[in-house]
């Protein structure tokens, strides 16, 4: 089992984040969630480990504004 790495982990995180809006950019509410749904299974399966997937899971779970409600 791969232990979830939640420290800084990317080379340029800047670089990414403007990436990631870029390819937001234009896109209507319900293609953004369609987009950030098939990101999501694309990285999950380049993961392919199924417990740190869960680690994951529970990570953003317990953080952030869902974590509140």
């Amino acid at each position: 089992m791969a232990e979830l790495i939640v420290t800084p982990n990317i080379d340029d995180p800047d670089a990414f984040y403007a990436a990631l809006l870029a390819a937001h950019d234009g896109l209507e509410t319900d293609a953004v969630h369609a987009l950030n749904a098939r990101l999501i299974l694309i990285l999950a399966n380049h993961l392919g480990d199924a417990e740190a997937l869960g680690q994951a899971l529970d990570v953003a779970r317990r953080t952030g504004p869902v974590a509140d409600r």
